[in-house]
């Protein structure tokens, strides 16, 4: 069973894992949208749409569908038409490593996508490629189906679903000790003084602060 991830932040999962994040350049396309679910995998390579297309009959509710492009830096696979039929199926998202186009209607739709940007040129379906699950690349990063997304405003992370639990826990601990190190600092304390009160085990916990100051 996957844990409630809702308030996890992938940064903060990036103070004590280095393995998993896709390349920062692929990002939200709508700002300040959270989302986490299993991988539906996909594999589309060119100008082929198809293996989308078929990804989109099978997506179950709550999905993550991961689009690996095969390295394609040109062409959009992902617009007003596919946003419509993923968000009729439930689709808790969809990360594309690689752009998108009709970016108003996909803004308008308010489906969270994550990519590399935009282009107007789009794939065909050409049903001559790409597949439906199994393993592929999204960003550098390797994703098996069923694997575990989370997907925020700094970016994306692949988590084992055996592990996910452990991480997650670690996560919200972390993120609870930052509160008090944010009262802290308001009330006047340097960051040196807390920092040199942590102890050596504890490394992880000794987070770069938001200047937002998210946690009010």
């Amino acid at each position: 069973m996957i844990p409630d991830l809702s308030e996890i932040e992938t940064a903060t999962l990036g103070h004590f894992l280095t393995e998993g994040f896709m390349a920062p350049s692929i990002q939200a396309l709508i700002p300040g949208q959270r989302i986490w679910g299993p991988a539906l995998t996909v594999r589309m390579p060119g100008t082929d749409g198809a293996a989308l297309v078929e990804a989109l009959s099978v997506a179950e509710p709550g999905d993550v569908i991961v689009i690996d492009r095969c390295g394609d830096l040109r062409h959009a696979c992902f617009g007003a038409v596919t946003a419509t039929a993923a968000h009729a199926r439930g689709v808790a998202g969809v990360i594309i490593d690689g752009f998108v186009t009709d970016l108003s209607a996909l803004v308008k739709l308010g489906l969270p996508v994550w990519c590399r940007g935009r282009s107007p040129i789009t794939t065909r379906y050409r049903n001559m490629s790409g597949h439906v699950g199994g393993t592929v690349t999204c960003g550098g990063s390797m994703v098996s189906q069923g694997d575990i997304i989370l997907a925020d405003e700094s970016g994306v992370v692949v988590l084992d679903p055996a592990t996910v639990a452990e991480h997650a826990a670690r996560a919200l601990q972390m993120q609870h000790d930052e509160i008090d190190i944010l009262r802290r600092l308001r009330a006047g304390e340097m960051l040196k003084e807390i920092s040199a009160q942590t102890k050596p085990e504890e490394g992880p916990r000794r987070r770069m602060l938001n200047l937002n100051f998210k946690q009010q």
